[in-house]
Order: structure tokens, then C-alpha cells, then sequence
């Protein structure tokens, strides 16, 4: 068993927002297992290392059962609980829905809910058995709005965003606590990867991720049921609450259409 510290395991740590996330718990001192589908995944543990702790990283595919159980795998033989589980990886999509590629389709929606949640089944009974343990979900405000140019992505996010209160109410009798942390566009490859270095929305000004993941890490360590970070975007998310859906769609269009970026 390595390590005496409390252990965190954090998915789609590479970079952005995961990456931070798991540079705060090596700072806080926490031992981690960190898993991507990139190879960067082992130049990102070792910058965890130098707070001292012991890091362990796994290059899988996290939109696959198969990938996931190789995580979970090396879990177990670390041998000791996860103290702290966060749900972070995630992929996005840009372009309209009948122009998009199926099996890029398929890969969003099982990254960002099959790989997310089979992870969390996994764990999250280990957690309940034990009575104890934080899951983390990297929600998005973009789960109150329908996407249009992005619509499989927003979608997921929508998902994600209810089955992490739910879950949390499952459990509300138990010292298992669920945190969704809910960002608004964040500086990350993000956009480059969806492909909406074109649109408005890739080109504005974003969060940093650092202090993203901050407001993340600090909502789950008391316990807080959701969070958004960021003024702007919890303004945004308040007034897309009590706005009709297609008024929404329409906004979105505006900011995620290919094109509609400056040049």
C-alpha cells in the first residue's frame, strides 16, 4: 500500500481545469491517481509529484468501460479508500448537429455520462459502504442552456448537472457529500479541441482555471451541493433559470455558430 495520505482521484487531469484540480489536492496533501486519454497525463503527474506526494497516472480512454476499469483497477491495488473522487473529464463539440461526425458524437456523450458515471457507481459504493468520501462532478453552466452549434455537448452537461443533485439526495443521509461544480467558459484547449476557434464564444475572454478549480475544491471541501464559478456566469445562470428555452437556444447560437467569431 503506498502512502500513508488521504488519497484523491481526479479523471481528465492533463490539463485545465482537472490539471488544477489535482495541483491543489498534491498541495493540500493528498496522494493522487490521475487518468487521462493523453499522453500528457504523465508530464502533468509529474509536476503533482513535486508538492511531495505520491502520484500514480494512467493513460486511458475514459469513454469506454473497459477504460475506466482500468482505472478502478488501479485503485484497488492501491489499496487504500478514495477520500476524494473528481469527475472531471470531459470533451466537447462544436458545429451543428447534422454536420458533426457520429463516432465524435458518441465519444462526447460517453466521455462526458457513461465514463462519468460508471466511474462514480464504482467509487461512489466503495464511499457508502465505508460511510465516507466527496465526489466532485465538473458540471457547466452551459447545462442550463440549450446549445445550439453545440448541442450533444450542452446536452451532457444538462446531464450532468441533474444527476449530481440527484445523487446527492440519494445520499443525503449518509457523510458522502456531492459538490457539481458548474463553470462558465474556461481558458482551456477546450474550444481548440471542439473546434470553435471561429465562433464568439472561442474568441471572448475566459476564466482562468486555477481559479475554477479553487472555487471547486473549496465548494466540496464544505460540503456545498453546486457551485458557479464566477460573477458573470452566476448572473448568467440565474437569468437562464426564468428564460424560455428558445430564447436560449437563440443566444447560444449567436455566441457557438461557426463564424460568428471575429476575424
Amino acid at each position: 500500500m503506498a502512502g500513508s495520505n488521504k488519497l484523491a482521484v481526479i479523471t481528465g487531469a492533463s490539463t485545465g481545469i482537472g490539471f488544477e484540480l489535482a495541483k491543489i489536492c498534491a498541495a493540500e496533501g493528498y496522494d493522487l491517481i490521475v487518468a487521462a486519454d493523453e499522453a500528457q497525463i504523465e508530464d502533468a503527474a509529474d509536476q503533482f509529484r513535486r508538492s511531495g506526494g505520491d502520484v500514480k497516472a494512467l493513460q486511458t480512454d475514459l469513454a469506454t468501460l473497459e477504460g475506466v476499469d482500468r482505472l478502478y483497477e488501479l485503485v484497488k491495488a492501491d489499496g487504500r479508500p478514495v477520500d476524494v473522487l473528481m469527475a472531471n473529464a470531459g470533451r466537447g463539440l462544436g458545429h451543428g448537429f447534422l454536420d458533426q461526425d457520429f463516432n465524435e458524437i458518441q465519444h462526447v456523450v460517453d466521455t462526458n455520462v457513461t465514463g462519468t458515471i460508471y466511474l462514480v457507481h464504482k467509487i461512489g459504493k466503495d464511499m457508502r459502504t465505508r460511510n465516507e468520501g466527496k465526489i466532485l462532478f465538473t458540471g457547466s453552466i452551459a447545462g442550463f442552456m440549450p446549445g445550439a452549434f453545440q448541442a450533444v455537448y450542452n446536452a451532457t452537461k444538462a446531464f450532468v448537472d441533474s444527476f449530481a443533485f440527484a445523487l446527492r439526495n440519494e445520499l443525503k443521509d449518509t457523510d458522502v457529500t456531492v459538490t457539481c461544480l458548474m463553470p462558465g467558459p474556461t481558458d482551456t484547449e477546450f474550444f481548440e479541441r471542439a473546434d470553435m476557434m471561429d465562433t464568439s464564444v472561442g474568441q471572448a475572454k475566459k476564466d482562468d482555471p486555477a481559479m475554477v478549480a479553487r472555487t471547486g475544491y473549496d465548494a466540496m471541501m464544505r460540503g456545498d451541493g453546486d457551485t458557479v464559478s464566477g460573477w458573470k456566469n452566476k448572473l448568467q445562470s440565474a437569468i437562464a433559470t426564468v428564460t424560455p428555452s428558445g430564447l436560449l437556444a437563440e443566444a447560444h447560437r449567436k455566441m457557438a455558430k461557426p463564424g460568428s467569431g471575429s476575424s
